[in-house]
């Protein structure tokens, strides 16, 4: 999950704080104390004056800006199934993941129709070249299947392999020895994935893609969850380049969602269009950074 909230960070989070929008204009009481009070126009003059005030309202922008323009292509149901993903990912954990990265289900799930909206914003404002797809499709594996054990120590890793070289078999060793408790039971079998995989270590790819079908790695593959060897199970041929667009028109399409001058161009054009005007001279620069021609990216597009 550490990666949707830095990716929809990245893009524009929804923050819980709102600008109230019949505080410019009213006295009324928000607070009272003993001696004093609060009224909505100190409120809204203290919100806006700070950086967080302007950020939420901002933001506020950008989603009604994305909602009219791409609400009729996210739905609620893609929202809930998204959401619902994560809330099985993470299980009885999911409340308080949500609580240590600020979230409630409310704002969390609007981060998510956010992100949809944006991406639904990218695909129609950039549109992918043959050239991108051909420099992709070089680098492009097909859908491989592959059993994995995975340990925390290398000696460990290493006389797995002894085992395997004196003919134990995989299924068995992955059922005694690996920690990743959803596939031991299922010999470490993995769905298949092809190289727009994105939930899979990038070493482990690297490796697993070398292998040809019924090999197997014959030294640990160190990957941030610990040691792997990994049994090639069924590596197709490539193919044809048609067989396989889809899934490279999608795999260019995540590379522009982490290039932040890309995405910053598409929340850019999306503002034009719907040629905002700021009433509150104050508030005026609100949407300055994402205006701004000048951010350079971090990443590389293809």
């Amino acid at each position: 999950m550490n990666k949707y909230w830095k990716k929809a960070a990245a893009i524009v989070a929804v923050a819980g704080i709102a600008l109230s929008a019949t505080a410019c204009s009213s006295s009324a009481t928000l607070v009272s104390y003993k001696g004093g009070k609060i009224t909505q126009d100190e409120y809204y003059k203290e919100l806006k004056s700070s950086q967080a005030g302007k950020s939420t309202l901002a933001n506020m922008i950008i989603y009604r800006a994305l909602k009219q323009q791409y609400g009729k292509k996210v739905s609620q149901k893609q929202v809930d199934k998204e959401y619902n993903a994560y809330k099985k990912q993470y299980g009885s954990s999911f409340e308080s993941a949500l609580e240590q990265n600020g979230y409630t289900t409310s704002s969390f799930k609007k981060n998510i129709e956010t992100n949809l909206l944006t991406v639904a914003a990218l695909k129609d404002i950039k549109k992918i070249t043959s050239k991108q797809e051909q420099k992709a499709w070089k680098s492009y594996q097909p859908k491989v299947t592959v059993q994995h054990i995975l340990v925390s120590k290398k000696s460990t890793a290493e006389d797995i392999i002894k085992q395997l070289k004196s003919g134990t078999s995989f299924a068995t060793l992955a059922k005694k020895y690996s920690t990743d408790s959803a596939t031991k039971d299922k010999g470490g079998k993995l769905a298949a994935f092809d190289s727009t995989d994105t939930t899979l270590d990038s070493d482990f790819k690297t490796a697993a893609f070398k292998l040809k079908t019924g090999e197997y790695t014959t030294t640990p593959v160190k990957t941030q969850s610990g040691y792997e060897i990994i049994k090639m199970i069924k590596h197709p041929s490539k193919g044809k380049f048609s067989d396989h667009k889809k899934e490279i028109d999608e795999q260019i399409y995540q590379s522009m969602e982490q290039d932040t001058a890309t995405m910053q161009s598409v929340i850019r054009t999306v503002l034009k269009k719907s040629d905002i005007s700021i009433k509150d001279k104050d508030l005026s620069n609100v949407l300055s950074s994402y205006m701004s021609t000048t951010t350079s990216s971090t990443t590389s597009s293809n």
